[in-house]
């Protein structure tokens, strides 16, 4: 039987982990760490100085290397194909770390629950077999940093949330019965397809680390910044993880 504990660390933080966390990685008997490459190997760094921090006996942790999810041809096809060579790749590490079974802990960027695929690539593992029972343990979301970051309300009064995808909001645009958007996974700056007026947007890259890079305003005008930092900050440490916030002005 596999324990497996999949582990919201925010966006790095160590500070970030919940008690509950801390504690979970220390009974763990392994903690499984991918590598996505050297472009992103301050990724992986991250996650060994979280472990570095936070653990308070030795830990056995596994590395093993992300498998590309193949960027051409229909999405969720590839999406899916990717998770399966995923699922593989924690099969492979489980048969040589943990035959007998054990505790496996996993540390997903964010929450387990929210625009993460680490639950439906545990569902195929057990599909394929493995013997696991898994359980969550939340930490701070990217959404409560951002709003925390530049303290205004996730919501405005009365009014609805909807959270999408920078894939989304350029494919449909604005969701319809909404005033607030939240917008994550956004490679390519979506709200660039938005009529900007009457819209206010709040913007956060690296949050609650140390180099966190805010940005918010006017559409019209915080956009271009917005585009112009996220370029730079890309070019000097070679990965971004950013997320935004727009509101219209209610009528």
């Amino acid at each position: 039987m596999i324990q497996l504990a999949l582990i919201g660390i925010g966006t790095g933080n160590p500070d970030h982990l919940t008690a509950q966390a801390v504690q979970e990685m220390n009974n763990a008997d392994l903690i499984l760490l991918p590598r996505k490459g050297s472009a992103k190997s301050d990724l992986a760094d991250l996650r060994l100085a979280i472990c570095a921090q936070v653990l308070t006996h030795p830990v056995r942790i596994a590395e093993f290397d992300m498998p590309i999810r193949d960027t051409g041809g229909d999405y969720k096809r590839a999406v899916d194909d990717w998770h399966e060579a995923i699922a593989a790749a924690w099969r492979a590490q489980i048969t040589t770390h943990l035959p007998a079974g054990g505790r496996l802990v996993l540390l997903v960027w964010g929450d387990p629950s929210l625009y993460d695929s680490t639950l439906r690539i545990a569902k195929k593992l057990k599909a394929g077999g493995v013997t696991m029972q898994v359980r969550v343990l939340p930490g701070i979301t990217s959404i409560q940093l951002l709003t925390a970051a530049h303290a205004i309300p996730l919501n405005p009064l009365a009014g609805a949330v909807t959270i999408t995808t920078g894939r989304r909001l350029r494919a449909h645009g604005w969701p319809e019965g909404t005033d607030t958007i939240v917008v994550m996974l956004d490679s390519g700056s979506a709200f660039e397809v938005l009529e900007p007026q009457s819209i206010t947007i709040w913007w956060g890259a690296y949050l609650g680390m140390a180099h966190e890079a805010l940005e918010h305003g006017a559409l019209g005008d915080a956009g271009p910044r917005i585009i112009a930092r996220r370029a730079e900050l890309r070019a000097c440490h070679g990965w971004i993880m950013d997320v935004y916030l727009m509101r219209k002005e209610q009528i």
